[in-house]
């Protein structure tokens, strides 16, 4: 036992420097394992998708049909051809607005037909000039359920602008051609107030007579005397009267007790009166 503690006693000083170091080298490693923070597990984050952005689609405005086109163009036609000069009723204006003038002209003539100038037709005749058609038309004063009488179908326009006014129309053309061209080209169009018929206009239209107005779209040298007679009391006639291949006179006459009033309504060009008389 005295050995024993004696051997204690001995190495007691050295016991005690080795024990502290033991004791610090715990105390550090027990200090690194509680100070050490736990690093969460790795979460793998999944990018928003973003649509990217697409450039504007830019939509353009359908192209004009045909018919629109040729509708901008009458109505042109008539607010620089036309209103601005001495037309003034407006049921003129509304119904040259209306009438498509381009399905009365030659084909390869389309492109012109609301120019301001007549337009060849064949056989040597003309569409009138759309100031000249309105002019007239205005000067015959129109009213709905009236007859009117046309000397010179030609294409048939100026009947078809007549026709619009709510009247019925009996037209007459001297060439064979001409006049069944314009029949069948009204009845395309769908007018069943317009009478055709190919004869020498001179004579009238005894049949239908009296006619409450008469428009003749060709220039005899004189005032056709069965013209007169075939119109109604108070009834107007307006026609140009002129030399061949010169400026013509554009007369209304106006039927009172039995007598015509001359108005001289201007200058014009039309194509020759023709036929035997």
């Amino acid at each position: 036992m005295n050995i024993l503690v004696n051997s204690i006693r001995k190495i007691g000083p050295l016991f005690i420097p080795l024990f502290l170091i033991v004791a610090c080298q715990t105390g550090e490693s027990q200090v690194l394992t509680t100070s050490t923070a736990t690093i969460p597990p790795t979460i793998e984050t999944i990018p928003t998708q973003i649509p990217p952005t697409q450039e504007p689609t830019l939509t353009s405005s359908p192209a004009p049909t045909e018919d629109e086109m040729f509708t901008t163009l009458r109505i042109k036609m008539v607010d620089e051809q036309i209103a601005l000069r001495d037309i003034e009723n407006p049921d003129v204006l509304q119904v040259m607005r209306t009438v498509p003038r381009h399905k009365f002209v030659p084909d390869e003539l389309v492109p012109l037909a609301y120019e301001d100038h007549p337009l060849p037709i064949g056989y040597g005749q003309t569409i009138s000039q759309p100031y000249i058609v309105a002019l007239m038309t205005q000067s015959l004063n129109p009213e709905p359920g009236q007859r009117i009488l046309e000397i010179g179908t030609g294409s048939g326009y100026q009947a078809a602008v007549l026709a619009e006014l709510d009247v019925e129309v009996y037209t007459i053309e001297i060439i064979p051609e001409l006049a069944a061209q314009a029949a069948e080209r009204l009845n395309d169009l769908g007018y069943t107030n317009i009478y055709t018929l190919n004869a020498d206009g001179y004579f009238g239209w005894e049949e239908f007579a009296p006619f409450d107005a008469v428009i003749v779209t060709a220039a005899p040298d004189h005032l056709p005397q069965p013209l007169a007679n075939q119109l109604a009391e108070g009834g107007r006639l307006v026609i140009p009267i002129g030399p061949v291949g010169f400026v013509q006179t554009l007369w209304l006459f106006e039927k009172e007790a039995g007598e015509l009033q001359a108005t001289n309504l201007g200058g014009v060009t039309f194509v020759p009166f023709t036929g035997d008389h």
